[in-house]
């Protein structure tokens, strides 16, 4: 099984709050970096890794990003759009989705992110690990404002820990991407609204979630600072 195979969810639908100083009336994904919308450099390296299928999960000012994909289509990809009707969440947004999905797993990712990353291994490494779910990490050098990953020597998550700005430091943090078997998605599919995070892979028992050590740079623009940092990010 390949990257090619499998359903990529970008969940978008956020209202980015911590960007509206910047970005007053835009919605995050379609952010310019380098001159162009975020969505195009988050689609290129999905079609750079053999993606074939995404579906672009909407929310908050959907109908900017549905007439910009109008405008420029992306030929490369199958591109799917579903609009929820209130904010939902990661998890109801994924929920929301799911009548569009048909592989076994799915990749869900936040519409923020881009990780440096082999997708191909992150894929052959939860299909080896036999688990759940799994997450996609990366390590930062300071991740006070990030929750932290405790992760055992089977590379297997035993604990998330809150973001504590007073915990600086270099750490494995959750990266946003995240692979989920079918008896996961039946978890998530059971939620009208909630967090991936909190309602779905905090309450998993532990070693129950694979922890994939990408060993690539990790780039979200969710704060104003890391949005000015994207460029230098991706031309790194």
């Amino acid at each position: 099984m390949r990257m090619a195979d499998i359903d990529v969810v970008i969940l978008a639908g956020g209202l980015g709050t911590r960007l509206r100083g910047v970005l007053p009336d835009t919605p995050k994904i379609l952010a310019l970096v380098l001159g162009r919308p975020f969505l195009d450099h988050v689609l290129e390296w999905l079609a750079r890794q053999g993606v074939r299928r995404v579906v672009l999960g909407l929310g908050y000012r959907a109908g900017d990003v549905l007439a910009y994909l109008e405008q420029h289509p992306f030929p490369a990809l199958e591109i799917r759009t579903v609009v929820e009707p209130e904010p939902l969440g990661t998890a109801g947004a994924l929920a929301y989705a799911r009548p569009q999905l048909r592989s076994n797993p799915v990749l869900a990712m936040n519409g923020d992110t881009i990780v440096t990353a082999d997708l191909n291994r992150f894929l052959d490494a939860h299909l080896d690990a036999g688990t759940p779910a799994s997450i996609l990490c990366a390590e930062v050098e300071d991740a006070g404002r990030y929750g932290r990953l405790e992760i055992d020597g089977a590379d297997r998550v035993v604990r998330f820990r809150e973001k504590d700005l007073s915990a600086a430091g270099r750490a494995w943090i959750n990266a946003g991407l995240y692979l989920f078997g079918a008896a996961a998605m039946e978890q998530i599919g059971r939620l009208r609204k909630g967090s991936l995070e909190r309602d779905i892979l905090e309450k998993m028992p532990a070693g129950m979630i694979y922890a994939f050590r990408a060993a690539g740079g990790f780039l979200d623009i969710g704060t104003p600072e890391s949005l000015a940092m994207a460029a230098e990010v991706l031309t790194a």
